[in-house]
């Protein structure tokens, strides 16, 4: 099956929501899922190493929910060492050396910069401690990745975009891209699936690489985009995050638009679930975070308890990076989230409640879509 075949399968797979390791028989293999004894008893230190605080997603849904499953998985005997790198490369060098100085048995990895944290990732190998690469496929010598299919969620994004441009569209139309960092690899991932479905459809009148992800860097790149194209010639905007798009929206109505292009997103953060609701931002594209760090907490501890077929199971897919080929790895779907899907995704899946997203300030747009 070719590459882009598996990310439309994954895609249909998605779109009947949330992909359960249970339903694979994968979830229960940590009772009897290896011959062999485990290398290591439930007395384990994972090491979580996290980019940055801009997204809320990393302090709401990914510490938590890895900490709590590394709990359930070696009953309550097992430690997670958290540090986050609040965006920089260099803070987070000095994390991983840490964590390797105070021999943890793994580390799961979300670089900020997955070039420059290569060497330290070779000193942890050096140190025999394995790797995980989570979110970002960091360089250096990785045991096993988990992230999202990362083109795929480019490429719903760049359908969205077409979508809402309607049948009325032509190639001519002036479209702004506002990808993501240029240190991250998933942004340039997230970029070519967009670009595979924006292509030939529509004019790229500007593209920036936003450094760090950061809303205001966004908001300045998108100011200087209505001065080129003007804020009347601008028919959507691809936001390859929802941070971004606050920034992009501010920037439009800080020039007097008011009638906003539709705007893309990622992350499904609760002030863009309620720009959606309100339609001031068009979609986002929902991922299952709860689902990936605890998928990533199954990975770290089979690895480090020596339960290979576990692991294995739980590691099908394969990834090249610019230093490693056939990097063991999961990839997890993702779903477009709209105003006609809110129910059936964030909502059904306990990312947020109803009252989470109608407060009194939305009340009267989430009766008109039917929120209640």
């Amino acid at each position: 099956m070719s590459s882009r075949a598996r990310r439309t399968a994954i895609s249909v797979a998605a779109s009947l929501m949330t992909l359960s390791l249970a339903s694979c028989g994968v979830l229960g293999a940590s009772d009897s899922s290896d011959e062999a004894s485990p290398t290591k008893g439930d007395d384990i230190t994972v090491g979580l190493l996290l980019p940055e605080k801009e997204n809320t997603r990393y302090e709401q849904f990914d510490y938590p929910f890895f900490k709590a499953k590394v709990g359930e998985l070696t009953n309550d005997a097992g430690n997670v060492k958290y540090a986050n790198a609040e965006a920089s490369a260099a803070k987070q060098t000095e994390q991983l050396q840490q964590m390797i100085d105070d021999e943890v048995d793994v580390i799961v990895l979300d670089a900020v910069d997955a070039q420059s944290i290569g060497d330290g990732v070779q000193k942890a190998k050096d140190a025999g401690i394995p790797v995980i690469a989570y979110d970002r496929l960091a360089e250096g010598p990785i045991d096993a990745y988990i992230s999202f299919d990362n083109e795929l969620v480019g490429e719903v994004q760049g359908r969205s975009l077409i979508d809402a441009l309607g049948d009325g569209s032509d190639s001519s139309d002036k479209i702004v891209m506002m990808n993501g960092s240029p240190t991250d690899p998933n942004a340039k991932q997230f970029k070519a699936g967009a670009m595979s479905e924006l292509n030939g459809k529509v004019t790229i009148a500007q593209s920036f690489d936003t450094k760090d992800w950061k809303p205001e860097n966004a908001e300045a790149n998108m100011t200087e985009a209505i001065g080129e194209i003007g804020k009347g010639n601008i028919a959507g905007v691809y936001s390859a995050n929802d941070g971004m798009a606050g920034g992009i929206i501010k920037a439009l109505e800080d020039a007097g638009v008011t009638d906003l292009p539709p705007i893309t997103g990622q992350d499904a953060e609760l002030a863009a679930v309620q720009r959606i609701v309100t339609g001031d931002q068009y979609m986002s594209v929902y991922k299952s975070y709860p689902q990936e760090a605890e998928n990533a907490a199954e990975m770290a501890v089979a690895r480090v308890q020596g339960r290979d077929i576990q692991f294995d199971a739980l590691a099908r897919d394969k990834v090249d990076s610019p230093t490693h080929k056939g990097i063991p790895a999961q990839l997890v779907p993702v779903v477009a989230l709209t105003k006609g899907n809110i129910d059936e995704t964030v909502i059904a899946d306990g990312f947020y409640k109803v009252s989470d997203i109608c407060t009194a300030k939305f009340a009267e747009a989430c009766g008109e879509i039917g929120l209640k």
